[in-house]
């Protein structure tokens, strides 16, 4: 079953063009459905080659996308960011919900 976020389309797309975000997925609790009162939204994000934000642009990054989707806090990876024991099946199953 595809999930989807909580984000009119249009809203989520002038999002992540105005962010270079070539690709936007969601992956984790969400998406597998073992979500908890305190669990977060875990996206997966692919920027425009050369356009990656640092440390403080992805923080600004996962506050802006909190804010438009109002009910839990994001947080946001890069393929590299994540532990290789779980990257290939996050990269296999997560559901992308936007794509350049």
């Amino acid at each position: 079953m595809t999930k989807h976020l909580p984000i009119d389309p249009d809203v989520l797309a002038l999002f992540c063009t105005q962010h270079q975000i070539r690709r936007l997925s969601l992956f984790g609790s969400v998406l597998t459905g073992t979500v908890r009162p305190d669990s977060d939204i875990d996206l997966l994000v692919e920027f425009e080659p050369g356009k990656e934000p640092g440390l403080l642009g992805m923080a600004q990054l996962e506050s802006e996308l909190t804010s438009l989707l109002g009910q839990r806090r994001v947080d946001l990876r890069t393929a590299q960011d994540l532990s290789r024991y779980f990257r290939d099946e996050v990269l296999r199953t997560a559901e992308v919900q936007y794509a350049q």
